[in-house]
């Protein structure tokens, strides 16, 4: 075919193109590998790729093949959060397992001006690199230049180094306890995102990722190539944020993970379109919603709200409130199966200027907004609008509970831990061979999501409450190096960036 003149994914020398392109270079990893291995049998060659929904290579071949990667996202640059370095492991491990992942950070200010000698501030270099151990990269720092022009940067990598080597036993994890999983999806970015996949995809899984973030909710993230019962039998609740594009087959992949006991959480056109982009007449999962598609799509709605009908788990933490603000855009849908009170119902969008016309048209509806459902031995959640991507945008407190609270009534049972105390913090738990840790990454901040931490902002105090069943001979925190006593609950007094609560069994 001719090179393709345009960049959309529907067209059909793009399309050819780009699965030619994906496997003429899984052809040449292949060919180098093998050659490099004939002259020396312990190397490898592993291109420098990977990551999430919107990487070029299949990361689930890229797992298959790769005895480990390195994580090359060496700092944060624009609007990266301080949770990104997280992020991008639990993207990898959601591919690659267990297998080793180095993490790459630099010491340097990473934006497009590409000032490749500088140092970067000392309390943002550390966040950064500790949200990666605490998340499982093993540290990899990078300085350009062999000159030492601007020492500030040695201390703070040399003590990130000494604590990670006193406590290396406690960070060889076995496994992740963590009992809910995001799924990433590279044929949705690829065949329904195509050159908007960043809006239309990332922007749904990072409002998820920073409202489970609030909610203290431990989680992994998991390749959509992964949904057999092999992977997803340690979790309780899968989410779903717009995987607009699954196959017949991933789809009966969720069905039995449901039947099994699992919770689904799916918002907005999640399975409305089959793994190559093309629209399906109603959802691939449609009998699990109990909700049908009803033909139309509002792209953009202003002013549109949502009544609370009633009171309950999923509504929890907004029982003051008589209605919220809607998202920007929602799927039509028809109830399929019997649904007579529905927690959330459509207000319809109506003027918001000039000021005597702001005045709602209709006063009540009864359109479902939020399917909720038990389904064989599990529990389904979805949302047919865009409440991830809105809370991405917005941030507004009342999409962030609704997201946690889907999650717990979908997981029905306890979390594996649960942290109370104030700020914000990165919650991640890990089995050692003969002990359990705890990581609390402080990310409380006011640059949290915008340009480099200036200082630590410490919290405390904090309880920290261990799975059910533990029954530590030994408790202490690694970070501060005090002992505390053992049990069940555990308190930390102090969180200045970093403290992992570490259980010796």
């Amino acid at each position: 075919m001719d090179l393709p003149r345009t960049s959309d994914p529907r067209d059909p020398a793009r399309r050819a193109y780009i699965e030619w392109r994906e496997r003429r270079l899984f052809d040449l990893w292949a060919q180098w590998d093998s050659e490099i291995r004939k002259i020396r049998p312990d190397a490898r060659f592993i291109p420098n790729a990977g990551g999430g929904a919107l990487s070029d290579l299949d990361m689930k071949v890229v797992g298959e093949r790769a005895p480990i990667l390195f994580a090359d996202r060496q700092a944060r640059s624009g609007l990266a959060p301080l949770w990104g370095n997280g992020k991008n492991a639990k993207e990898y491990r959601g591919a690659m397992g267990m297998k080793p992942i180095g993490g790459i950070f630099s010491v340097g200010v990473e934006e497009a001006y590409r000032w490749k000698d500088s140092v970067q501030n000392a309390a943002e270099v550390r966040l950064w690199a500790i949200d990666g151990i605490a998340n499982g990269l093993r540290p990899w720092f990078t300085k350009f230049s062999g000159t030492l022009r601007d020492r500030r940067w040695l201390a703070p990598v040399e003590q990130l180094y000494a604590w990670h080597y006193r406590n290396e036993r406690y960070l060889r994890n076995t496994e992740p306890l963590a009992r809910v999983a995001m799924i990433y999806s590279q044929q949705t970015a690829r065949w329904y995102g195509g050159t908007q996949a960043r809006q239309r995809v990332e922007d749904h899984a990072l409002g998820w990722y920073q409202a489970l973030i609030e909610a203290r909710i431990p989680f992994e993230m998991l390749h959509e190539g992964l949904l057999d019962a092999e992977h997803t039998s340690r979790f309780k609740v899968l989410v779903l944020p717009n995987i607009a594009a699954l196959s017949d087959a991933q789809c009966s992949q969720l069905r039995e993970f449901v039947r099994r006991g699992g919770g689904l959480v799916a918002t907005y056109e999640t399975s409305l379109y089959d793994e190559r982009g093309t629209r399906r007449s109603d959802f691939g999962l449609a009998d699990m919603f109990g909700a049908s598609y009803d033909g139309g799509l509002d792209a953009r709605m202003q002013n549109s709200y949502l009544r609370l009908e009633g009171r309950g788990p999923l509504l929890a933490g907004l029982e003051d409130a008589e209605r919220i603000i809607n998202g920007t855009s929602r799927v039509h849908t028809r109830r399929n199966s019997p649904y007579p009170n529905p927690p959330l119902t459509l207000l319809p969008s109506y003027p918001d200027l000039p000021m005597e016309e702001v005045f709602p048209r209709v006063a009540k509806t009864d359109q479902p907004e939020l399917y909720a459902r038990e389904h064989g031995a599990g529990r389904v959640v979805y949302f047919p609008w865009d409440i991830d991507r809105t809370f991405w945008e917005v941030l507004t407190p009342d999409h962030g509970k609704l997201l946690r609270n889907a999650v717990d009534w979908g997981a029905n049972e306890p979390r594996p831990v649960t942290v109370t105390g104030p700020g914000v913090l990165d919650v991640t738990v890990w089995r050692q061979a003969s002990s359990l840790t705890v990581h609390l990454v402080n990310l409380t901040n006011p640059m949290m999501m915008k340009g480099p931490v200036r200082e630590f902002i410490p919290v405390g105090p904090h309880e920290v409450t261990l799975p059910a069943g533990i029954r530590p001979k030994r408790v202490q925190l690694l970070v501060s190096g005090a002992a505390v006593p053992s049990g069940a609950v555990v308190r930390v007094p102090r969180i200045v960036d970093y403290e992992v609560v570490a259980a010796d069994f």
